[in-house]
């Protein structure tokens, strides 16, 4: 089975069990909160068998269950000590999500209600109080309102509902060495796409498809197997970020999302992902507006910015070392250059950066030429330019190109243009792109060659010539020459048809005299 089947089983098993929630769920709120109870819930389950399995070790030798240890004070208190140290929480016995599952189970006669889960959760929070690990779990658990009277109307009716979500919930796998999905990441996509249309949501914002990440992935991660760190400073769900995690050993992730409950998700995604909350530095508030990590460089950088963004384009940015050098700003209707700046101002010398962008940043005149221009006159720093298919994105049908920056390249080095776009697989709703289309792409930026109709390896003095227009058609030639038409056949052929019309017409008045009509 190939990575893209198994995606897909992976995806369609995940997609059942959140349509089976939604539907206890339906009815109590509007569509787009479901998300909130579902996502949480999921992240909850992830902390507590995280939890268990430390414990198991812990006590391994010690001949001793969990919840024996936690009734002797000693025991106890070394626990936490090892736990706060570890993985940065406490979950203590009664709390975990399989005991509650148990308890869920036993019906009226069990101890659980949605009272039990909200100091579960309270808990959680609780214990990283002044420890190194406080920031990283304050206000993780803030979307999901269990005293919300959407859920019910009483504690009764609210952990009934609850405990049907929780039960369904624990048959999601998602700890397995073989998952091929983002599962927070696919949930959150699912969940805005299945029921989130009266938000006015678009998941395409914050969530990555996957093939496009591993895109991205493997080509900063050329020739390197160890990253100092990465960072995506419009993060979302930050499955971008993690999925560099899977072609290099990361030894931080850095990023920054504006959204709150985004970088909630993200947040959750590391931890859940088995990134220690000591590996990750993730910041909530507008990267543009109020950068957090301006004293770094980052050896590898990837992103997804909302397309053609609006943001304030203030003339305080002129003397801002992100822009000063330019001496333009990108128009604060479109704000698509302003992430690119920033990102190359955060890039290592020797680091490879590659973002996701609409074509709009490969032609547009005004300011954003002239910033085009400086990066690849003034600079070189850019290194290729690939053409994404149309509606791979959810909630966007527009082309996508990524453009990869590199701030070590030669004086006489090419730049690189792929255009990718006719490579996919048609889906009903979106296109996909398959195994060996990422493939394709990845071998062709690695090795450069000039490929008839897909790629194309230009000197600085053509993109001179076309005056900075990054334009993938003025680069790779895809004009397909259409058939020579043989009129004197087609004349032919409609004298022919004609005569049969003729023909036909004369058997069917012989017919019609016959009956009388």
């Amino acid at each position: 089975m190939t990575t893209t089947e198994l995606q897909r089983q992976q995806q369609a098993d995940l997609h059942k069990k959140l349509w089976d929630m939604a539907n206890d769920l339906r009815g109590q709120m509007e569509a787009y909160e479901f998300k909130n109870y579902i996502l949480g819930l999921i992240f909850y389950r992830f902390l507590s068998e995280k939890t268990e399995a430390r414990v198991n070790k812990l006590l391994e030798e010690d001949k001793i269950s969990y919840k024996d240890a936690w009734k002797n004070d000693d025991y106890r208190n070394a626990l936490k000590d090892e736990l706060i140290q570890q993985i940065g929480y406490v979950i203590e016995p009664e709390y975990l999500f399989s005991n509650m599952i148990e308890e869920i189970a036993k019906g009226e006669q069990g101890k659980f209600d949605i009272e039990m889960l909200q100091q579960a959760v309270n808990a959680v929070t609780e214990s990283t109080l002044g420890a190194a690990s406080q920031d990283d779990f304050q206000h993780l658990f803030d979307d999901m309102d269990l005293a919300s009277s959407k859920l019910g109307r009483d504690v009764k009716s609210r952990s009934k509902l609850i405990a049907k979500v929780m039960a369904n919930i624990s048959e999601i796998p998602f700890l397995h060495d073989d998952v091929e999905i983002d599962v927070l990441g696919d949930a959150y996509e699912y969940l805005i796409g299945q029921f989130a249309a009266t938000a006015g949501k678009k998941a395409g914002e914050f969530y990555t498809p996957q093939q496009v990440s591993k895109i991205l992935a493997k080509i900063v991660t050329v020739g390197k197997k160890d990253l100092k760190n990465v960072y995506d400073p419009t993060c979302g769900s930050a499955s971008l970020s993690l999925r560099v995690g899977k072609e290099a050993n990361v030894r931080k992730y850095y990023g920054q999302e504006k959204t709150s409950t985004t970088y909630n998700l993200a947040r959750m995604n590391m931890l859940l992902h088995d990134v220690s909350y000591q590996n990750f530095d993730i910041q909530n508030a507008d990267t543009l507006e109020e950068p957090r990590h301006l004293d770094l460089r980052f050896e590898a950088i990837v992103a997804n910015p909302p397309y053609s963004a609006k943001w304030s384009a203030d003339e305080k940015f002129l003397n801002d070392e992100r822009y000063s050098a330019y001496g333009r700003l990108a128009p604060s209707s479109k704000a698509d250059f302003a992430f690119i700046q920033h990102m190359i101002h955060q890039l290592d010398d020797n680091g490879t950066m590659a973002v996701v962008l609409p074509h709009g940043v490969l032609f547009r005149g005004a300011a954003e030429g002239i910033i085009r221009k400086y990066l690849i006159e003034e600079k070189n720093y850019l290194d290729a330019v690939i053409g994404l298919p149309a509606n791979i994105f959810f909630g966007t049908s527009i082309p996508t190109c990524i453009l990869v920056f590199k701030k070590c390249r030669k004086d006489d080095e090419n730049i690189l243009f792929i255009d990718a776009s006719n490579d996919f697989e048609k889906g009903k709703n979106q296109n996909r792109l398959r195994d060996e289309d990422v493939e394709r792409i990845v071998e062709t930026y690695m090795s450069r060659p000039t490929i008839e109709k897909y790629s194309y390896a230009a000197k600085l003095e053509e993109v001179k010539e076309h005056d900075y227009n990054l334009n993938i058609p003025r680069y790779v030639d895809t004009f397909e020459e259409e058939k020579t038409i043989d009129t004197h056949a087609v004349k032919a052929r409609l004298n022919a048809i004609d005569k049969e019309i003729e023909d036909i017409d004369k058997e069917l008045e012989k017919y019609l005299n016959e009956l009388g009509v």
